[in-house]
Parts: structure tokens; sequence; C-alpha cells
């Protein structure tokens, strides 16, 4: 508990939630069609769904055709009978250069970039990049806990609980909801799942519902890497839903 807390004040959890960036494939700017196209053309389709399918199922995931419209926010604190509770929030909106921007101010304003510790779920292969080349595109300054180019791995102040559980094993992908079964931690899929955000997004227009499910995510994380630490898990009335 003594190194939990003293690294505590500069961890910070994060998911984010992606979606197409525009809501059908004919939307798509003329330039970008093609290039969608050919991308598409790499990717499995076992069920043969159409290129439409194709593209309001999988265009979120990657970086050049997708947005962040939620970013999901928690730290770690410790209540007035210094019992371990849980702060978490989200930034939300339909602008992406805004939520983009409002994050880079929250995480300037309130850690020194030194000092952040960073920590997601698959971070280093998906939540990371994804910020920097979404505020690369946006015309966002990436902030410094972000940058890792010319950082040597040492310097690299991001945790990775995917990474943690791997062990060194580089090849299976084992989601938050799996671990979070084999954990016994609530599930963060009361409402929606991961897979539905594009739908709920475009045909359900409930942006709400999608940063409620993706605080629900931070607070799953969060609890992960207290088990990760031999660490009880927060009791539900020591988290604070912003």
């Amino acid at each position: 508990m003594t190194d939990l807390k003293k690294i505590a004040k500069n961890l910070l959890f994060i998911d984010i939630e992606t979606i197409s960036e525009y809501s059908s494939l004919n939307n798509l700017p003329d330039r970008m069609k093609p290039l969608w196209l050919k991308k598409a053309g790499y990717l499995q389709n076992t069920e043969e769904i159409s290129e439409e399918e194709q593209y309001f199922n999988r265009a979120g995931i990657y970086a050049e055709f997708g947005k962040i419209i939620v970013i999901g926010l928690g730290f770690f604190y410790w209540n007035e009978n210094d019992e371990i509770s849980f702060k978490v929030k989200t930034i939300e909106g339909h602008d992406e250069l805004e939520v983009l921007a409002s994050f880079k101010k929250l995480i300037e304003n309130k850690y020194k970039p030194s000092d952040l510790i960073l920590c997601a779920h698959n971070g280093k292969e998906f939540d990371f990049p994804y910020l920097c080349r979404r505020m690369l595109i946006k015309g966002v300054e990436i902030p410094a806990a972000l940058q890792v180019s010319g950082k040597k791995p040492w310097e690299i102040k991001h945790l990775d609980t995917l990474e943690m559980w791997k062990f060194g094993d580089k090849k299976n992908f084992t989601s938050l909801e799996l671990l979070a079964a084999i954990f016994n931690i609530p599930s963060s899929k009361n409402e929606i799942s991961g897979d539905k955000v594009n739908e709920t997004y475009y045909l359900e227009n409930d942006l709400g519902k999608i940063a409620r499910y993706c605080r629900e995510d931070v607070i799953v994380l969060a609890q992960l890497f207290l088990k990760f630490n031999a660490i009880e898990l927060l009791k539900e009335e020591n988290i604070e839903r912003l």
C-alpha cells in the first residue's frame, strides 16, 4: 500500500472511445474512400459483410479513419478513513478537437509531465498512439507525457495492464472484460459493449451512454491494477463518478 500511495498522485488511468469519422462509407471524402477500401481489402472478412458494414464496424479502430469522442480519466486517493478510493470522469463531445484540447489542458494543468504515469489496457498499442495520431491530425500539440520519440524505454512512464498480464508472452491478446471476469471484477458492459459504440453514437445518438460505459471501463482498469498489485478491490461506496 505504501508504494501505491507513493505513485498514486501521479498515476492516471485512461480509456478512449472511438468511432468512424463519418457515419457511412458513402460520406467519406472522395480522396479517402479508395484508401479505406484498399485498407479494408487486407482485413479479414470471414462473415462476408458488405463494404458499407465493414466500414461502419471497423473504421473506428484506425486513427486514420476514426475519431475520439470520449476520454475517461480516473485516479486513486485516500478518504478520511484512510481507505483507498477512486475518482473517475469523462471528457466527451461531438467535436473531437475540443475533446483532445480539454484532455491536453487537464493533464498539463494537473500533472508535471516528467512525473505523470499513464495507465491503460492495451494502451501502448491502441490508446496512447491513437491519441497522438488524432492530435496531430487535429493540430493539437502532443503533451510531453505522451511523447515517446527520442526517449529511452525507461524514460517512458506508460503502464499497460495487457502487457503486465502477458509476463513477456507476445502471442495473445486478452481483453479487459476477460480479465475482469477472471478476477471477479464487476463488468462495465451493463449498457453497451465496445463493438456497439459506433451504433450507439450514429444510430441511437446517445453520447451519454458511451461516456458512462467509458467511465465504467476506467473503473475496471483501476480494479485490475489493484489485483495485479495484490491489493483488495475498491469498495463501491469509495468510487466517485464525477
